[in-house]
Formats: structure tokens, C-alpha cells, sequence
């Protein structure tokens, strides 16, 4: 878009002039999406340093008419942070740790804040903040809460909305609206910062927020079981609940085929069974008492699977560094899929109890859609969330594989529904899924979040396009 005249120096009378960037080469970084799909249009990325100089730069482009698209680490993967004109508004600044408070299990911080030096930082306090994905090196915490991201904790400490006890948003019209309390109990009326988390950026920017800590693990166990049958997978995550109760933190399944790609392409990466086995599952226990015995629970519980006939193998972790190489393991599986060529990309979620049935049911529509397609569902099945990804068949063309994504989408996307599931389980709508969204949703849910979207940003400036279209 063309902006008007004076714009820019305005902009930079509010953040500085080295905090307005213009030449392409300064604006890479932030114009190119995760995935390589997509790229940002935009005039200028503005890098305020604070809350009051992120409402200056909001009321500023309200008067201009010139949209905003908030970012934090760029790491999204359904091009939420994707702009089309108007200015990128990056938290990368506001990277403050403000507070700790250990009594309360709380930690007051900026949007702007990595997620791993928030884990690194709760650490130190002898507390835990549990929130852990793949991109938690580079992600920031703003981007997390705008998208309640979940990643592997989810099944027993929640999404990110689950740990969030209050928020600092600056509003549409430059208006900062504070709610900083580190309360678990506060029932003054409506509980407003839900309306920011998930809203991706189209509501307002979350510039600050109270999260919740936990206390820190004492006590890990990690470990990888081998399954002949996918249907075991489930028939084994009840056993260990059963007998470990929430000290089950995480419960991931990987396909052959993830294994397989992963220790083909992922260098330092090694199969940890001495064969190959159908499917697998990653586990995690802890426990912030040392001397719970973690293993002799698992244990007990994984000899009466074996004798069942529902697990042929384990290896455990006898060290971080042997967990951190089995965690590698899961974690490779998307880039490992790059290197195969296309990859059609799905996340979704199902009641838990139904997801190995919807794999195998999925599973199969695919490949009879593309015989010799490879299908490699993954993930979070403790929580019922599959990244259900399928990797191109060999020798095919790359723009073909991908030029199918829409058609992929109507077969996974309509089993999804069928078994009373969600088209976005962690990584949000965006751009990519707008269509979905509208397409499975019933006209009611759309019309109250348009009429939400009206109701905050009448002049649709912040984050435009993103979830629906106004």
C-alpha cells in the first residue's frame, strides 16, 4: 500500500530510526513464514521497546489508515504473521523478565521473551514453567499466548491458556488494557483475556503476562516403546495412566516412517531399537519428589504390556543426553519430511479415545486418493492432537504433491468432523485455514466472531485477513 505522506518519520520519531526498517535486505527475516509458502508485503517493520511506544505506533496507524501485523519469533505454520501491506510490528524488543515470584509460582514478562529463556529463567527460581514445543529456542511468548499454542506438556499441565493468569493488551484504537494479577480465583466479571489468547493477533497485542509455574520436576523418567499395532498404541497409554497417574507428562506417537526419515536425514540421529518396528511411543514421567520411584511404576506397568502382547520393546533413557537424542527423534520428524520433498500438513485433534481408529481410517482415504503416498501421522495422541502429515510418493514432482493440498484437506478435514474433532488443534487458522474455518463452521460461530472482531477493531488495522475476513 502506499503510505501517507510523513508516515515513516513519524514512526520514527515514536521507536527511533534504527527501529523502523525499509530495505529489503533489513525486512527478509521478517517477511518469510516458516514454511518457505508464503511471503510478507509490507512497508516498514517497527520495533517498539515498550508497551507505551507500541500504543504511540498503534494510535499512529489507526490515524493513517495503515494495518499492523503483530510477530514474535516467526514461527508460526498457518501464515497468522503474514502481512500484506502496512507495517510488521515486532515484540522482539520487549524481552523482560519483570518478575518471579516463587511463593505464588508466577512469572510477570514482556511478549517478547523467548520461550526457552522463560523455561531457563523459572529454572533458576527452583520452579517450572512448562510450556514446551519445538520452535521454544526462537518462538516468543506473545506469539504463544496469540495463538494458544500447546505443544508436548499439554497433557498434563494444559494449553498456554491454562497458564495464563493475566495479560497487558494494547487494544485496536492504542488504548492499553492491563489485567496483571497472578490470581487462580477472580470472578469480576467476564474473564476478558480469553479473548486474546487464540485470537492470533487480530484483537489486540499482548505486550505483557502473568504466567503460571509449577514446581520444578525432581524426578524423570523418558522412554520408547515399540508396538506391532497401531490400535496397541491406546491400549498402552491406558495401562500407564492407570498406574502413573499425572506424573505422565507426555505420551507421543511416531510412525515407522518418522523414525525412518529421521535417522535418514537428521544428522547424530540413530534408531534406538536393533529393528524396526510398525509404530512407537516417546514418554515422559515426572514428579517434583526425588525419590518417587518413577521407574519401578513405568516398569511394572510395561512388564504387563509385555506379557499382554501390547508392547515387543523399550529402551529408556539412561541419561539427559540419551533422552534429548530420543526427544531429537520426534521433534525431526517435520524437517526430516522436507528432505522427502513435499509435505501436505495437518493438525488436527479427535476425542483421545477415537484417534487410533481416525489414523488408521485417514490413513487409508489417503493412499487410495495417491497410491504410494506415505502417510506420517505423529504427536500428541495423549491429548488426542495428530499431526497428520503425508509426505509426497517418490519421484513425484514437488509443485504436483503440493498443488493437492485443497483435496487433502476435504479428506482429512471431513473425517475429522466426522469423529466430533477440530481442523486446528495448536497452530491456529491464519491464512492457510481460513477457508477451512469457514467451510466447517457453523454461520453462527463465524457471525459472533465477526461481530467480536467489529466490536475491538472497527477499522480493521490489526492483523486484517487473519481467522475470517471481515
Amino acid at each position: 500500500m502506499t503510505l501517507p505522506n510523513g508516515f515513516l518519520d513519524r514512526l520514527r520519531q515514536l521507536v527511533g530510526a534504527p527501529n523502523v526498517l525499509i530495505a529489503d535486505d533489513d525486512t527478509a527475516k521478517y517477511r518469510h513464514e516458516e514454511r518457505g509458502l508464503l511471503t510478507s508485503i509490507c512497508d516498514a517493520v517497527v520495533r517498539p521497546a515498550n508497551t507505551d511506544e507500541i500504543a504511540a505506533v498503534v494510535k499512529a496507524c489507526v490515524a493513517a489508515g495503515v494495518p499492523i501485523v503483530a510477530m514474535g519469533g516467526n514461527t508460526g505454520l498457518v501464515g497468522g504473521g503474514v502481512a500484506n501491506g502496512g507495517v510488521i510490528l515486532s515484540t522482539e524488543r520487549l524481552n523482560r523478565i519483570i518478575e518471579i515470584d516463587a511463593l505464588n509460582n508466577t512469572m510477570t514478562v514482556e511478549a517478547g521473551c523467548v520461550l526457552a529463556d522463560l523455561q531457563k529463567a523459572a529454572e533458576e527460581a527452583n520452579c517450572f514453567f512448562p510450556l514446551s514445543l519445538g520452535a521454544e529456542g526462537s518462538c516468543r511468548i506473545g506469539g504463544n499466548i496469540s495463538t494458544n499454542a500447546g505443544g508436548v506438556g499439554v497433557l498434563r499441565y494444559g494449553n498456554t491458556r491454562d497458564l495464563v493468569l493475566g495479560l497487558e493488551v494494547v487494544l485496536p484504537d492504542g488504548r492499553v488494557w492491563s489485567r496483571l494479577n497472578g490470581l487462580r480465583k477472580d470472578n469480576t466479571g467476564y474473564d476478558l483475556k480469553h479473548l486474546f489468547i487464540g485470537a492470533e493477533g487480530t484483537l489486540g497485542i499482548v505486550t505483557k503476562a502473568v504466567l503460571k509455574l509449577f514446581p520444578r520436576p525432581r524426578a524423570k523418567v523418558t522412554l520408547m516403546a515399540a508396538l506391532r499395532e497401531l490400535d496397541q498404541v491406546l491400549v498402552l497409554f491406558d495401562r500407564i495412566r492407570n498406574a502413573c497417574g499425572d506424573r505422565l507428562t507426555a505420551f507421543e506417537m511416531i510412525p515407522e516412517l518418522g523414525i525412518e526419515l529421521v535417522t535418514r536425514h537428521i544428522p547424530d540421529t540413530r534408531d534406538p531399537f536393533a529393528e524396526r518396528h510398525p509404530w512407537y511411543v516417546l514418554m515422559e514421567l515426572t514428579s517434583p519428589r526425588s525419590a518417587d520411584d518413577l521407574r519401578g511404576e513405568v516398569e511394572g506397568a510395561l512388564g504387563e504390556a509385555f506379557e499382554a502382547g501390547v508392547v515387543v520393546d523399550a529402551v529408556f533413557a539412561e541419561s539427559e543426553a540419551q533422552g534429548r537424542a530420543l526427544w531429537k527423534l520426534r521433534e525431526e520428524i517435520p524437517g526430516a519430511q522436507t528432505r522427502e520433498g513435499g509435505s501436505i500438513k495437518h493438525d488436527v485433534s479427535v476425542p483421545v479415545s477415537r484417534t487410533t481408529e481416525f489414523v488408521r481410517l485417514a490413513m487409508q482415504a489417503v493412499i487410495d486418493e495417491m497410491p504410494g503416498l506415505r502417510p506420517c501421522p505423529f504427536g500428541h495422541i495423549g491429548d488426542g492432537n495428530i499431526h497428520f502429515n503425508l509426505t509426497q510418493p517418490p519421484g513425484m514432482d514437488k509443485a504436483a504433491f503440493i498443488a493437492r493440498w485443497e483435496d487433502f484437506n476435504r479428506i482429512v478435514h471431513d473425517l475429522t468432523k466426522r469423529y466430533g474433532g477440530s481442523i486446528s488443534a495448536e497452530h491456529g487458522i491464519g491464512l492457510v485455514k481460513r477457508d477451512e474455518l469457514e467451510h466447517y463452521s457453523s454461520a453462527l460461530d463465524i457471525e459472533l466472531m465477526r461481530l467480536v472482531k467489529k466490536s475491538l477493531d472497527p477499522n480493521n488495522i490489526m492483523n486484517p485477513g487473519k481467522i475470517f475476513v471481515v
